[in-house]
């Protein structure tokens, strides 16, 4: 048996110990069910860790997924594929690839990464309006130092860019198609990084130990910056969303919610935004289980009513409405409406109007309320098509 000042791990294990108490401590834990939720979370962020520590490979690089239903951080959206690769400003990199038929594809240098106490510095951020595509959806762009005639599809890579981020949001599970998306480091293509000695391996151990404690923290504390203080049971007005993703805008709010109450988010459907879309999120700030639960909704998987407005209704017992989100058994959380690849900047009027009332009022408060009834054999077959969707895509 190895001895303890030799292991190679022995640094990651003791990581794993501090965040274990970073979660018994943390308030979302104060209750069972919090607890074994932070449970879930923490081995969700140990398994991403590995993986950013692994894949960290700035002249080889290669996209990895930043989120997924077990990976979950960060108020993942249920509708977005994130993808992500480390790179230097003095590289220069080739992103090829197909573009499926998602309702938007963006792009997003980072100087940095999130930590507990700031969002990293966006460096460059647009969407495929922005690059040319052939007829067969192919793209090809390069990433690099600044020179001179660039031609189309360059984009330089400023001082500290550290990471490119790509995100396929997708609006109707069911039809959209996902595309292809890889990378290549120009500058040494063809070559071979070196074989990891036992230095390198522990170094990676250390850092991803690093990784997972920076990770915790960080999203510990995000709520407390964007959320936590906010009156109760309000949404936000529209705005641009902290970050730098300047075609998306958000609308936040955190609720909480009794076992016969419901909450009403009124919302018109933006005819200006592909993307529109609502979900709910965890005291941990992660997203609800959106594979066996409808927890998440977009304007094309929700109900659009007469009046050209979605009406959700977020409540713990079900109402028989198609809108409605699950709270699974979570009296708190927050909420956040998406509007992405827009062409034009969002104003009050674009926004939610929230209003609390007991769930047996809903009859007398929607003014749809008839016409948006679903029979429970209705709803059975809209979780089926979630969990079909979400396998589809993950494997896809």
């Amino acid at each position: 048996m190895i001895e303890n000042e030799f292991s190679l791990t022995r640094s990651f294990a003791d990581a794993i110990v501090e965040a274990e108490k970073l979660i018994a401590g943390a308030p979302p834990a104060q209750t069972e069910q919090g607890l074994l939720e932070g449970y879930d979370y923490l081995a969700g962020s140990v398994r991403a860790s590995l993986q950013m520590a692994w894949a960290y490979q700035r002249d080889f690089p290669y996209f990895t997924a930043s989120t997924g239903p077990y990976t979950k951080m960060g108020l993942d959206n249920p509708d977005t594929l994130y993808f992500n690769a480390n790179i230097r400003a003095d590289r220069e990199y080739l992103v090829t690839g197909v573009r499926g038929t998602t309702a938007d594809l963006s792009f997003q240098v980072l100087n940095g990464d999130y930590s507990p106490v700031e969002v990293p510095d966006s460096l460059a951020a647009f969407d495929d309006r922005a690059i040319e595509i052939g007829p067969d959806g192919r793209f090809e762009l390069r990433f690099g130092p600044a020179r001179e005639n660039p031609g189309p599809n360059y984009f330089v890579l400023g001082e500290g860019s550290s990471m490119l981020v790509v995100r396929e949001v997708h609006s109707d599970w069911a039809t959209e198609r996902r595309g292809e998306i890889r990378i290549r480091c120009v500058d040494t293509a063809g070559q071979a990084p070196p074989v990891p000695d036992r230095s390198a391996l522990a170094k990676r151990y250390g850092v991803t130990g690093k990784i997972l404690l920076s990770r915790l923290k960080t999203f510990l504390a995000f709520p407390k910056w964007f959320y936590d203080n906010l009156p109760v049971n309000t949404m936000t007005e529209p705005r641009s969303t902290p970050g730098g993703l300047t075609t998306q805008f958000s609308s936040a709010g955190h609720y909480e919610l009794g076992a016969e109450e419901a909450m009403i988010v009124t919302v018109p459907r933006c005819a200006d935004a592909p993307y529109q879309g609502i979900q709910l999120g965890s005291l941990w700030y992660v997203s609800l289980d959106y594979v066996n639960h409808q927890t998440s909704l977009t304007a094309d998987q929700a109900r659009v009513d007469p009046d050209g407005k979605i009406r959700f209704v977020l409540a713990e017992r079900d109402p028989g409405l198609a809108n409605w989100l699950e709270l699974t058994g979570h009296e708190r959380g927050y909420v956040q409406i998406r509007w992405q690849r827009l062409a034009r900047d969002l104003g009050p009027d674009d926004g939610p109007v929230v209003e609390v009332v007991k769930t047996d009022e809903l009859p007398d408060r929607l003014p749809y309320h008839a016409e948006a009834r679903v029979t429970p054999e209705q709803w059975t077959a809209r979780i089926a098509a979630r969990q079909d969707a979400v396998a589809a895509r993950m494997l896809g």
